[in-house]
């Protein structure tokens, strides 16, 4: 039997302190999240209170000093009852590290013990409505005036975008440079000039406040500049492998989890005089399904290892990113069918995660960008 190997002693106990937190805190509330479209501050205080963010940043900051594998810790647990509302993983494993890695010391003072705590919710805005996996294509601008930046654009499927405090911004300083005239902003959404569009209705992730993002006019000082000037593209790359794990370790967990679920209902479902786990198509389907979440399972523990080592590059995210997503579509879809009807009801897990998982193939780059990535490495760029 495989055995994971990643996680050492004092992250299983931190593993089981989430359980109890999301078995308390997350679980009963995640269905009202998903009618009100959003998931409560209230919930992201006491997620803060409790270690759940910024767990990877440094104690001088607000987090716990632990190391990454504690992040994957609460990803894989809230993937594991279906949580797909809490923004937490975005907030903590991808804003934050920008602001740490590229903000002011001044910049980290102000926001990154906010975050930790849960008083200031992160986003970060790339996507927009003719830019989505192709980054260098973004419009937004932000033109220099005196001390001041005039930034005007707009930004769609923004993560955590109808909750958001802090957002790292993707915008052209320069639009004659292509990618080397990107740069990042960090943008406190009570800047005049900013508004935030409705929630946007979603086929999955019901309890997650997608939104749109509007910039008007909104002039923000020259300091809320977030790295170097010309170099966003850059910056933006280099943290994209992070991203890209942390869609492999949902995916998988999120995987394991729905096998689980279709295993008690077939063993407990009866047709024509039998459990469904007595046909020979059902046991067949799951025995498929259980290789393929083992292989899974082994490749991501072996890149969140090569990660923790400094490994990692792009090439292997986007081969983990690209066969964790498809593979859970395909199994989930393999697995919702098991039910029956009660597969295609809202109220029962495996239709929640069959939509949910949908977005996998699409956000943090699709899996034809994927391909081109993979692709690249092997037959070397030619433009």
């Amino acid at each position: 039997m495989f055995r994971r190997t990643v996680f050492k002693e004092d992250h299983e106990m931190f593993r089981d302190q989430i359980r109890r937190f999301v078995k308390a805190e997350i679980e009963p509330n995640h269905a009202e999240w998903e009618k009100d479209g959003r998931v409560s501050r209230e919930a992201w205080r006491k997620a803060g209170e409790n270690g759940l963010l910024c767990a990877a940043m440094p104690e001088e900051y607000g987090g716990a000093g632990a190391d990454f594998l504690f992040s994957m810790v609460v990803m894989e647990e809230l993937a594991r009852v279906g949580a797909m509302g809490p923004g937490f993983s975005l907030h903590s494993d991808i804003v934050a590290p920008y602001i740490l890695h590229y903000g002011t010391e001044a910049q980290k003072s102000e926001w990154l013990p906010k975050m930790a705590s849960g008083e200031a919710i992160g986003a970060i805005a790339m996507t927009e409505p003719a830019a989505g996996s192709d980054v260098q294509g973004i419009k937004t601008t932000a033109v220099r005036d005196g001390d001041d930046y005039i930034i005007n654009g707009q930004k769609v499927f923004i993560t955590n975008g109808g909750n958001c405090d802090i957002l790292v911004l993707a915008c052209k300083t320069d639009p004659t440079l292509g990618a080397k005239g990107t740069s990042l902003i960090l943008v406190p959404t009570d800047t005049p000039g900013f508004r935030k569009g409705p929630l946007l209705d979603k086929l999955g992730w019901k309890a997650q406040d997608t939104a749109e993002l509007f910039f008007d006019d909104m002039r923000v000082p020259a300091s809320s500049l977030l790295g170097t000037e010309g170099r966003g593209f850059v910056h933006l790359m280099q943290q994209l492998p992070q991203e890209r794990l942390l869609q492999c370790v949902r995916a998988t967990s999120a995987l394991e989890a729905a096998l689980e679920w279709t295993v008690e209902h077939v063993t407990q479902r009866k047709a024509f005089g039998r459990t469904i786990a007595d046909f020979q198509n059902t046991r067949f389907k799951l025995a498929e399904i259980k290789a393929q979440a083992v292989l899974l399972r082994v490749f991501t523990d072996r890149c969140l290892e090569m990660h923790m080592q400094g490994e990692l590059d792009s090439v292997d995210a986007a081969i983990g990113k690209m066969l964790t997503s498809e593979t859970l579509c395909r199994c989930l879809d393999d697995m919702l069918q098991m039910f029956g009807g009660y597969g295609y009801m809202w109220e029962y897990p495996i239709a929640r995660a069959w939509a949910d998982a949908r977005v996998g193939r699409i956000a943090g780059g699709t899996g034809e960008i994927m391909r081109e990535i993979i692709g690249r490495q092997l037959t070397g760029d030619r433009g």
